[in-house]
């Protein structure tokens, strides 16, 4: 039946554009208004838990760690695809003599298990640096010069030779999606010490981002609050912080403070909602990183010689180096996590040399070494490198094997592979646990993926075993229901 009534006017309805988009618009900030002044206590007394009882705390409020810390952030750079380990950083001189020779070796990779093949010997010569005397290939003639500093992991191991599970693990612990990651673990156990910036940044590779995409830094089950914040390799790393044509960060602040008057009604009847309030928890951290990121990302101020120092000088390390620098300059900034990506894609777009494994190398080594080096050195004439944990490696290593019958490429292999730690209290200048003799597998102190999260944890002082967080009916845990122990000979 047609509704003869005639609208009034006035009515919702016979409003224009512009004041519908006001109305709207007015309304909607007063939310992120909600968490501001709930911040400045204005709703201290009202908002409440979701039990409707406790107390409502922020949950990225900063947290007490379970004993004293030796580091305060941490910077994982992630070589995705997985280096070459006999290649790298673990001398097999063995492998050298049976270079293209046919022998027993049990191998498990992409191309399935294998009980023989022919030995690919290394593609570059192994030096011996440092005090220490840690041997290093000619593929990181920059970071030779820091091996005093940094404890290199020689017989790691992990659960799975296929990219998209080992990678999961690596970054969650478990070789299914639906976990929380690493940074998000760090996130929930401390908190964020910086409320204008993520607590958690990952930076892909430009090319693009690694396989199983964002479940690597997920949150899983824990509130979306946790997960890393996705900054990116080329132009402008976070989009959309800029403000309007015309608008400064002054009439900007000018207008939020016009709002308060008008919408303390409007926060009143909110009260005791503390979904609302975590929801938009989110849109006041939006808005102040439309305040502080700009400066954060902003190297403009870093010295020349600061950026030679990462190699930012338009050759092949520069995108590297910059994202180095801005992963110091996050830190610097009370930033908790910080993951930077070498490599994305597909083949070798990323260190998964199937292929020309020399080819592959040399191109990813040249684009890093130098900027990696920079960064170690930048933090630690800052003072900055005693608690920063400095974390290097990809999902798995490489086979001493060929993959095909022609060629210099290598399988994909978890049964024995290098990664290295430096800084936040980490023993530099030594090597702990070793391969066989042609690297295949690990054979003194195999050490798993989950004592290299039990061992960052535990520098960032928290008890891998007693960081828990309760869903499905279980208490859950990043280094899973085993007891497991930090590798204690590096600390």
């Amino acid at each position: 039946m047609a509704n003869n009534n005639p609208v009034p006017q006035g009515s919702f309805c016979h409003r224009t554009r512009r004041e519908f988009l006001w109305d709207a618009g007015g309304k909607f900030t007063g939310l992120a208004l909600t968490a501001m002044m709930a911040q400045d206590g204005f709703m201290a007394s009202q908002a409440v838990a979701a039990d409707g009882v406790s107390e409502f705390k922020n949950p990225l409020a900063e947290k007490k760690p379970h004993f004293q810390p030796k580091a305060k952030n941490v910077i994982f750079l992630f070589m995705y695809g997985g280096p070459s380990h006999m290649d790298t950083f673990d001398y097999k001189p063995e492998l050298y003599k049976l270079d293209g020779q046919t022998i027993q070796v049990k191998t498990k990779g992409r191309g399935g298990e294998k009980t023989q093949g022919r030995v690919v010997g290394p593609k570059w010569n192994f030096k011996q640096y440092g005090e220490s005397g840690q041997w290093v290939s000619d593929l990181f003639p920059h970071l030779s010069t820091c091996v005093d500093d940094i404890a290199f992991l020689k017989s790691m191991t992990a659960d799975s030779p296929i990219h998209g599970s080992a990678m999961l693990m690596m970054n969650s612990g478990r070789i299914l999606s639906g976990s929380p990651s690493l940074g998000s673990w760090l996130n929930y156990g401390l908190g964020s010490v910086n409320e204008n910036l993520p607590g958690y940044v990952v930076m892909p590779d430009p090319t693009g981002g690694p396989i199983s995409g964002a479940k690597n830094w997920s949150a899983g089950f824990m509130p979306a609050t946790y997960q890393g914040t996705m900054f990116r390799g080329e132009g402008a790393p976070i989009i959309d912080l800029s403000l309007p044509p015309g608008m400064t960060r002054e009439m900007q602040r000018d207008l939020l403070d016009s709002l308060k008057d008008g919408n303390n009604r409007h926060l009143a009847s909110h009260q005791g909602n503390s979904d609302l309030t975590s929801r938009i928890a989110s849109y006041e951290l939006a808005y102040r990183m439309q305040q502080h990121a700009p400066e954060a990302v902003d190297t403009s101020d870093e010295t020349e010689e600061t950026k030679a120092l990462y190699g930012i000088d338009g050759s092949q390390t520069d995108e590297f180096g910059k994202r180095c620098l801005l992963a110091r300059r996050l830190v610097e900034r009370g930033v908790r996590f910080v993951q930077l990506y070498s490599g994305g894609n597909h083949n070798d777009n990323n260190w998964d040399a199937h292929g020309d494994l020399e080819k592959n190398h040399n191109y990813h080594a040249g684009r890093t070494d130098k900027p990696i080096t920079g960064l170690i050195k930048d933090l630690k004439r800052r003072g900055m490198l005693d608690d920063t944990l400095i974390v290097w490696g990809g999902e798995f290593g490489r086979q001493p094997t060929a993959e095909y019958a022609k060629g210099t490429g290598r399988d994909h292999n978890s049964y024995g592979f290098t990664m290295w730690m430096a800084g936040g209290g980490i023993k530099g200048g030594q090597s702990v646990g070793t391969t066989d003799e042609l690297g295949a597998a690990a054979v003194e102190k195999p050490m798993h993926v989950r004592q290299l999260h039990a061992t960052i944890l535990h520098q960032m002082g928290m008890d891998p075993n007693a960081l828990s967080y309760f869903y499905g009916g279980l208490d859950h845990k990043l280094v899973g229901v085993e007891h497991v122990e930090p590798i204690k000979e590096i600390i």
